[in-house]
């Protein structure tokens, strides 16, 4: 389907699409849905993109990109686009500042109605203050509980955890409280930018955070059930890590990886 296909997609096409996904997982087994979140070090890259698609198990799933943290901006959304073209998917967008003059659709209707929700970076805590404001946060934990893969990079990675470090505010990378849907601490671009390991380091030798997970900018690592299910990189030089305290001392542990053709 092409973009303005898709864009141009009913109210009332959604809200069935929503309903006929609903029925269908009403169908399994509470035991049998997994929880599934994709967390990476920075940006919305290709490969990563593409390895959610293959999770979703459909041969053409629906993939749909939250840019909130970036303000909505063009440029990422036309990125976004850009990205999709040569990936089997269909590619979505749902931007948060709109009017219900441009969309008659619900953010729920939308989202309800994708296989995988990928978040964009930018500033986390602006973001999460809007999310909270339009319930999307809600709509995001009742597509993570019923099976709904969610993704993202650096604010898209931040959001899905309990704490994070952010550069949400100015001055200093500073600590941020994230949605709590994986129950770690994170630190993206923990290769990138110098700042973030030793401060990461810190929150985590003075228990200030729990022990968490840390990406390189072209590191991912999926959960299921808040379990690390795997870990996969863009490149061989980057790598995910546990982060955690023992005996006054943090201490990192790379985790086994597999490199994306």
């Amino acid at each position: 389907m092409k973009r303005r296909e898709f864009i141009g997609a009913t109210g009332a096409t959604l809200t069935a699409l929503n309903m006929a996904l609903a029925d269908d997982r009403k169908d399994m087994k509470t035991s049998e849905i997994k929880k599934r979140i994709v967390a990476y070090g920075a940006g919305t890259n290709p490969k990563f993109v593409n390895y959610v698609a293959g999770l979703t198990g459909k041969p053409v799933p629906r993939l749909c990109f939250l840019p909130t943290a970036s303000a909505d901006s063009p440029l990422g959304i036309n990125a976004w686009y850009e990205q999709c073209q040569d990936l089997n998917v269909k590619p979505f967008v749902q931007r948060m500042f709109i009017s219900s003059y441009g969309q008659q659709q619900s953010f729920e209707d939308v989202l309800l109605s994708m296989d995988a929700i990928v978040v964009g970076g930018g500033n986390t805590l602006n973001m999460l203050a809007i999310w909270k404001a339009q319930g999307v946060d809600k709509i995001l934990r009742t597509a993570w509980e019923s099976g709904i893969i969610l993704a993202g990079g650096s604010a898209g990675s931040l959001c899905w955890f309990e704490q994070g470090t952010t550069d949400s505010r100015p001055k200093e990378i500073s600590e941020i409280e994230g949605l709590g849907f994986i129950k770690a601490s994170n630190c993206p671009h923990y290769d990138s930018e110098p700042t973030r390991r030793p401060l990461y380091h810190g929150y985590i030798q003075s228990k200030r955070f729990k022990a968490g997970y840390a990406c390189d900018d072209r590191a991912a690592i999926y959960f299921e059930d808040n379990t690390v299910k795997e870990v996969v990189v863009a490149n061989e030089q980057s790598n995910a890590y546990y982060v955690y305290e023992e005996n006054g001392v943090a201490k990192e542990k790379v985790l086994d990886r597999r490199v994306l053709k």
